[in-house]
């Protein structure tokens, strides 16, 4: 998970992280935005990177998708990955060492349920990304080709990629770095990063 590079400054592009991290000796293998942010690029809700809390969790009720309660939180701890209802975060803290999380929403699958306030002719069409979680070893990033609305989104999670909990990430900003598909999406300025890197070989 990124947010700031070594200066204090938010990464804000996908490139700009694989830049940096290629300075540190690291090669950038994938990255997407992580979540939704204010306008200083700071996040909306909860934020853990490598360990440390940078934003705390955000239980309030407002307007908007974030807050389509139940929203959610992508956790990595050593147990594994898992996605969670916000609501239920804090019973976490006492049994894992959380290495990162990022709260997002609403939740597009819970348990195999999806999100019930999601509307299968919902006309709010959009290029959407996502994260699911089939294990807790195994997580699947999605991210639409084209415009589509919550409810096609979270039946690919659940019916395709075989995702028992989902969560959304954003709409609009959506972007995708893989190198190994050539791919580096630089549409707008980004909050929350999240990444898998590897050591440059020798």
């Amino acid at each position: 998970m990124f947010l700031k590079d070594p200066a204090g400054a938010p990464f804000k592009s996908l490139r700009h992280l694989a830049e940096v991290l290629q300075g540190q000796a690291q090669q950038l293998l994938f990255a997407m935005n992580a979540g939704m942010f204010r306008e200083d690029y700071s996040p909306l809700g909860l934020l853990v990177v490598d360990g440390q809390q940078l934003h705390r969790i955000n239980l309030a009720t407002g307007f908007g998708n974030f807050y389509m309660k139940p929203n959610g939180i992508f956790v990595v701890s050593p147990s594994g990955a898992r996605i969670v209802e916000s609501s239920q975060y804090a019973a976490l803290q006492d049994q894992d060492f959380i290495i990162l999380a990022t709260q997002s929403g609403p939740m597009l699958v819970s348990a195999g349920t999806i999100h019930p306030g999601l509307n299968p002719e919902g006309t709010s069409r959009n290029i959407r990304n996502g994260i699911g979680v089939a294990s807790a070893n195994e997580v699947v990033f999605a991210i639409s080709e084209e415009p589509i609305n919550f409810y096609e989104f979270a039946l690919l999670f659940r019916d395709r990629l075989k995702c028992s909990d989902a969560l959304y990430l954003d709409g609009n900003v959506s972007s995708l770095y893989a190198r190994g598909l050539g791919r580096d999406d630089e549409h707008t300025s980004l909050g929350p990063i999240i990444g898998v890197t590897t050591p440059l070989p020798r």
